[in-house]
């Protein structure tokens, strides 16, 4: 019988998957590249098969590999668990914490971020900014600010606030093209779009009833603020979270659009591998969240969804 499994093997089988890379994962794992070389050679050679295929400039998982990495991830989850589980009380703020989010948040979401590091100074914060739905279990992300209509399977989300898509123009443009009446109005109308994803062009927006509707793009953009400028300068018609165009609708800078017709709930939400023991980090990062959510409800003086417990 060969000797078992050692977690530094597994840790740094896991690291270089999701970092592609043997350089990147000795860098997470402040070892020498030489020391994971040979962890994951030692540890082929326990289980006797290749798990990676490995060049000067990338790696890949074999077929072997893709089924033990699933495994491998539960296995250091349970492990780490079991560290958990007994961990003093005062050392809950302790380690990582890896976090993504959307870019351009607000000046007051770096302040809580700024605030959460300086109350927890042994609480190490990665925080990664992108617009792409980054995958957070192989990407080793701890937790992920989304806003979205759908959730991916196998994750938990703790939803903050919720709001409603519009579409919305400026009256100058309206004045211009027309007002549409119906949803197949828009076929001739310029529409403001945004990114599947982060990704790709959208191509449908939601419908009030359900469904989708196929509409042409004249400007795109994953940024909404830059959306919403688009819109204000009259350029075509945009679907924008309310709360993100709240103050132009009170000043009829904007109007709505066919709001009876297109539109859908979003939430925002805050969402995590699913799992049975929530790190003390996640915790602790969550409860800062969503204090400062409750902060710029209240300031906006938007309606306030109940921000679910944890």
């Amino acid at each position: 019988m060969s000797d078992p499994v050692e977690t530094s093997e597994l840790l740094a089988f896991t690291k270089t998957v999701s970092a592609k890379s043997l350089s990147r994962a000795a860098a997470e794992l402040r070892v020498p590249r030489a020391t994971v070389s040979r962890r994951l050679a030692r540890l082929e050679e326990r289980l006797g098969a290749r798990l990676l295929r490995r060049t000067t400039r990338s790696v890949a998982l074999t077929e072997a590999g893709e089924a033990f990495y699933r495994q491998a991830c539960i296995a250091l989850e349970a492990v780490r668990q079991a560290e958990q589980s007994v961990r003093r009380t005062d050392d809950l703020d302790r380690g990582d914490l890896r976090v993504s989010v959307p870019p351009l948040m607000s000046a007051s979401f770096h302040a809580m971020l700024c605030d959460l590091a300086g109350r927890h100074p042994e609480l190490r914060v990665h925080v990664h900014t992108s617009n792409q739905l980054v995958d957070i279990v192989h990407g080793g992300y701890d937790v992920a600010l989304r806003a979205s209509s759908q959730i991916q399977p196998g994750l938990i989300a703790r939803t903050l606030f919720r709001d409603a898509m519009m579409a919305v123009a400026a009256p100058a443009y309206l004045a211009s093209h027309g007002t549409p009446r119906t949803a197949r109005d828009l076929r001739t109308h310029r529409c403001l779009l945004g990114f599947a994803r982060g990704e790709l062009s959208e191509t449908h927006w939601p419908l009030v009833s359900g469904g989708k509707l196929h509409v042409d793009g004249a400007f795109f953009s994953n940024d909404i603020a830059l959306l919403r400028d688009a819109a204000l300068n009259g350029l075509g018609i945009a679907l924008l979270p309310r709360g993100h165009v709240s103050s132009d609708l009170e000043g009829d800078t904007l109007v709505p659009v066919l709001a009876d017709v297109v539109g859908a709930e979003m939430q925002i939400a805050l969402v995590y591998p699913e799992r049975t023991f929530l790190p003390p980090q996640v915790r602790v990062f969550i409860e800062a969240v969503a204090a400062w959510v409750s902060r710029e409800l209240a300031a906006k003086r938007l309606p306030s969804a109940p921000v679910v417990g944890l």
